[in-house]
């Protein structure tokens, strides 16, 4: 039993947030991950980590801003689903919000690219592991 506390006291857990952004035509915003970062040229959700003092809502916001040069609002994010999933010492928390109106075009401002891609065609994706257990979520909903 000590070790199993002191395995916990030793994991970090490491909020981020994503969104799934939905266009007019069901589809789903995901960006490439450029080189030199953690899981690069892999397709993800935009968003990332929060910084300190940061709701995620604020987060999800910011990071919208910095990755895609959009404005999103928050009465215009709801919070639908998670995924957990460890990354070697840290324990990644990935928050997904679902949002259907922003203003500004989405840009790649922060990836390699940008795709509007169906539900059901982000399964042939090479994405980030704890991206995965999301899709099924996504075409359920949309």
């Amino acid at each position: 039993m000590a070790n199993a506390v002191i395995e916990r006291a030793e994991l970090v857990l490491f909020p981020v947030v994503a969104a799934a952004l939905i266009d007019g035509e069901g589809r789903v915003l995901v960006q490439q991950r450029p080189p030199g970062k953690m899981m690069a040229g892999l397709w993800e959700f935009p968003g990332g980590k929060l910084e300190p003092g940061e709701t995620p809502e604020a987060a999800l916001i910011r990071e919208l801003h910095e990755e895609l040069g959009i404005t999103v609002s928050a009465a215009s994010i709801v919070p639908t689903a998670f995924a957990s999933e460890r990354l070697g010492e840290r324990h990644l928390l990935l928050l997904l919000y679902l949002c259907r109106t922003w203003s500004g075009t989405p840009r790649a401002l922060d990836a390699v690219a940008i795709d509007w891609v169906a539900p059901a065609d982000l399964h042939a994706l090479a994405m980030p592991p704890a991206d995965l257990p999301l899709i099924g979520l996504l075409e359920r909903l949309i």
